[in-house]
């Protein structure tokens, strides 16, 4: 079976990582498969969300480390550089929104790949790690950006170094993810969250991933800047006409992500 699984429904984009036996952890293949098929996502026009999950009983475990050799430091140092950073920034930058439906573990890499996403969501039994002190090493992945982002510096320092497992819940609590849903009912909510998105206008989520992603380096008034030159754009698009066309007749909007 291939490390990546692939559908288009409703206009989702539906990505599993598929490496079942091994909780997904991530090897070389794996790792430039996901990354072609986002590239895939971010030019079918057909495609206006990605969903991303795991089989089996993980998300992703991070790195395979059968793939990883201890006395040679800079190749295994090319593996961020040749796969994990170039499917973060990836996840950043494509123009379509990306929902992390965690299913079961993300720990290490895989945890911090689904931090990247835009949305995330968990089922209930999930637990996240920051696995990467446990063998010496430190979070990567993004992970040493986003986590203080999420959860505040002293929380974020502790979760690095102590390594601990945070269940879904928590991690709501704290801010790592959007929402939790019982295991039963979790592919199936998931699922509707990313088909809201797809039947959105795809252009103006693009602008506010944009946007979020200078929010984090700018200050307030380089921020409103951006805000403008983004609005600017959202005004010309086909959805934004649609979408006041509608309000003013009391209908729903028929969006085409154009």
């Amino acid at each position: 079976m291939p490390s990546i699984l692939f559908e288009i429904k409703d206009g989702v984009g539906i990505i599993t990582l598929n490496r079942p036996e091994k909780y997904n952890s991530m090897n070389r293949e794996m790792a430039f498969l996901l990354k072609a098929t986002l590239d895939k996502c971010a030019a079918l026009h057909e495609v206006r969300c990605v969903y991303i999950t795991g089989a089996g009983k993980a998300f992703c475990s991070g790195q395979d480390l059968s793939e990883v050799d201890v006395n040679n430091s800079e190749n295994t140092n090319l593996l961020l550089r040749e796969q994990y950073n170039p499917l973060v920034w990836k996840i950043r930058t494509i123009e379509k929104p990306v929902v992390a439906a965690i299913n079961a573990v993300a720990a290490g890499a895989g945890a911090n790949l689904a931090f990247c996403c835009d949305v995330v969501v968990a089922a209930e039994s999930a637990y996240f790690t920051q696995a990467f002190s446990k063998i010496g090493l430190i979070p990567d992945t993004g992970g040493t950006y986003i986590l203080p982002r999420f959860v505040g510096w002293q929380k974020a320092s502790a979760l690095m170094m102590l390594a601990d497992k945070i269940g879904a819940v928590e991690a709501e609590h704290m801010g790592m993810l959007y929402k939790v849903f019982p295991d039963e009912t979790f592919a199936e909510e998931s699922m509707k969250i990313a088909k809201v998105l797809a039947e959105m206008p795809t252009r103006s989520l693009a602008f506010i991933k944009h946007a979020l992603n200078y929010s984090a380096v700018n200050t307030f008034e380089e921020q409103l800047k951006v805000e403008d030159d983004f609005q600017k754009k959202a005004l010309q698009t086909s959805d934004y006409k649609e979408g006041v066309k509608a309000f003013r007749e009391k209908r729903k909007p028929e969006f085409k992500g154009e």
